[in-house]
């Protein structure tokens, strides 16, 4: 082998080494993407596919997080429809009797269907620590057709990186023993976050009936930071996530 033969291997193994080293901190940076900023002492859980916060004053999540996958639509596993609390909270969650009579739904932050692909996170997507007090029409209105529209997502982009919970805007009323206070709205931020499209999208819903266009509630990932205090998205570069986060662009995700 020449010389000059010589130096071309040591440069080629060098670069390899180098992009090993670059994809391996790209990994680490991007890993659990989707969970806003949080502290050792705030109540967080990690399931099998998702993570939340708890919130022990409303008795419900602060946030739940999850990455969907197009992977993932594949539904194996039926509804279990048993709701269950979650052990995993020191301070206990709600459970059936403080939603018996209330006239409210008991509404998966983490929808069912983005579960139905492995039956422990269908089985954990019914603790009730993924569950806010929703009426019914929202539920099974609005909320839902989101829910729908953010799996098609998935199908379309592969990976989507979701954070969604309530916001309490003055107001105190509660439901059962627990004292879980009702949401005056919610929202959900998605973020597609890959080698060829970055684009993200908050939605800020109010806690009730509508039938018009969902995208009447569409914002900036920004906008629902500052209802809610959270820190979204704060593993991207700050650059990038400034940028993502301050605009959208509505006609690419109709």
């Amino acid at each position: 082998m020449t010389q000059q033969q010589t130096t071309l291997k040591n440069h080629l193994l060098i670069t390899i080494i180098l992009a090993l080293i670059l994809l391996g901190c790209s990994s680490t940076r991007l890993e659990l993407l989707e969970e806003p900023s949080h502290s050792a002492d705030s109540a967080y859980i990690k399931h099998a596919a998702y993570s939340l916060s708890y919130n022990e004053e409303t008795e419900q999540p602060r946030w739940v997080a999850y990455k969907l996958d197009s992977t993932e639509l594949i539904q194996n596993y039926e509804r279990t429809n048993t709701f269950a609390e979650d052990t995993l909270v020191l301070t206990k969650t709600a459970n059936d009797e403080d939603y018996k009579y209330s006239g409210y739904d008991r509404g998966h932050l983490a929808p069912a269907a983005d579960m139905a692909w492995n039956e422990q996170a269908m089985q954990e997507s019914f603790y009730y620590s993924n569950i806010s007090p929703q009426l019914p029409a929202f539920n099974r209105g609005i909320w839902k057709v989101l829910e729908a529209l953010t799996r098609s997502w998935a199908q379309n982009n592969r990976s989507l990186y979701i954070t969604c919970g309530p916001v309490f805007l003055n107001e105190d009323s509660v439901i059962g023993d627990n004292q879980i206070v009702i949401p005056t709205h919610f929202f959900k931020t998605i973020l597609i976050y890959n080698s060829t499209e970055k684009q993200s999208i908050g939605f800020l819903l109010p806690h009730g009936r509508y039938q018009g266009d969902i995208f009447d509630f569409a914002v900036p990932v920004d906008s629902i930071e500052k209802v809610t205090g959270l820190d979204l998205y704060h593993k991207l570069p700050d650059t990038i996530e400034k940028t993502l986060e301050a605009q959208i662009e509505i006609k690419l995700w109709k």
